[in-house]
């Protein structure tokens, strides 16, 4: 393939393979715990380690990690701890987040908001050797996480009271989740952008809910789905000269879309299935009246 011979491209296409992988891999136990857009709230918070990056002469995603693993610590705080008021506490950080990140690009003496837009929405072109390494790091230890603590995180996101019952460490697990989640974010702002990320960490999983009731087989196509269209989208951007965020959010929209219809004949099968096996009740005229015994039950 002709976009094979672009260094950009290659590492683009490296950074899509890792976002599509990570972003479903976390979204399964957002949804799962009903937190679908906590993705969103992170990416705001990190537009201000973006601002803060380019005015540090810092790594743009490192710093944007450190800020959203803090960001999402906080959350998880306002969750346990907010009460009623927890609501505006977490409009507060993430409209905060956003209106630094703006404040603190323009302070940069390299800032500006061209730089920023890159961060929002994605861009195949700036994607450098120094992102690559932070981004296979990074899709490391989530895969790490997600993986490996899957039975735990998984229980957590069902019931928290039975997981705390069980004696798994529910706030520890619920905090790593946050911070996996962050972690996430920055991964794929580069390919995504920060605005678009939790629309791939979220309807891939919705997509792969309709063909499946497994966790396993949930999880599984969920990735796949994830990697399909990111690729997909990353190869559009390089051809048609489209946004690489926004094409890689219409084709996921697409693909839920697409399954959705496809599930629906599915779906009904397995209820006639279901509705087949059930038992079927005694007719109502062989029914024993109350108070009545049956015929030939004599009392002692």
């Amino acid at each position: 393939m002709e976009l094979l011979n672009y260094a950009f491209m290659q590492r683009a296409l490296l950074a899509a393979v890792l976002v599509g992988i990570t972003a479903p891999a976390v979204g399964i136990y957002l949804v799962q715990r009903r937190q679908a857009l906590m993705g969103d709230g992170i990416g705001h918070v990190a537009m201000t380690g973006v601002g803060l990056g380019f005015l540090l002469s810092w790594s743009p995603v490192w710093m944007a990690t450190l800020v959203s693993v803090v960001g999402a610590v906080l959350m998880e705080l306002i969750r346990w701890y907010g009460k009623a008021r927890g609501d505006i506490a977490l409009a507060m950080l993430f409209y905060g987040g956003m209106a630094g990140g703006v404040m603190f690009i323009n302070l940069a003496p390299t800032g500006s908001n061209a730089n920023l837009t890159s961060y929002l929405f994605g861009s195949l072109s700036t994607v450098s050797d120094s992102d690559v390494t932070a981004i296979c790091l990074l899709a490391a230890f989530v895969v790490l996480v997600t993986v490996g603590l899957r039975r735990q995180l998984f229980a957590v996101s069902q019931d928290e009271e039975f997981a705390r019952v069980t004696g798994l460490p529910v706030r520890f697990l619920n905090l790593l989740t946050a911070i996996t989640a962050a972690v996430t974010v920055t991964v794929a702002m580069r390919v995504v952008g920060l605005l678009l990320v939790s629309a791939l960490m979220v309807v891939p999983v919705a997509a792969a809910q309709a063909l499946s009731r497994s966790f396993a087989a949930t999880f599984a196509i969920a990735v796949a789905i994830g990697v399909s269209v990111t690729i997909g989208g990353t190869v559009t951007s390089y051809y048609q000269d489209v946004p690489p965020g926004a094409t890689i959010v219409l084709l996921t929209i697409a693909a839920f879309i697409v399954l959705t219809v496809l599930a629906t004949p599915l779906a009904r099968r397995r209820a006639r299935a279901t509705a087949a096996a059930r038992p079927v009740p005694d007719p109502a005229e062989c029914a024993v009246p109350a108070g009545r015994k049956p015929p030939g039950d004599a009392d002692s």
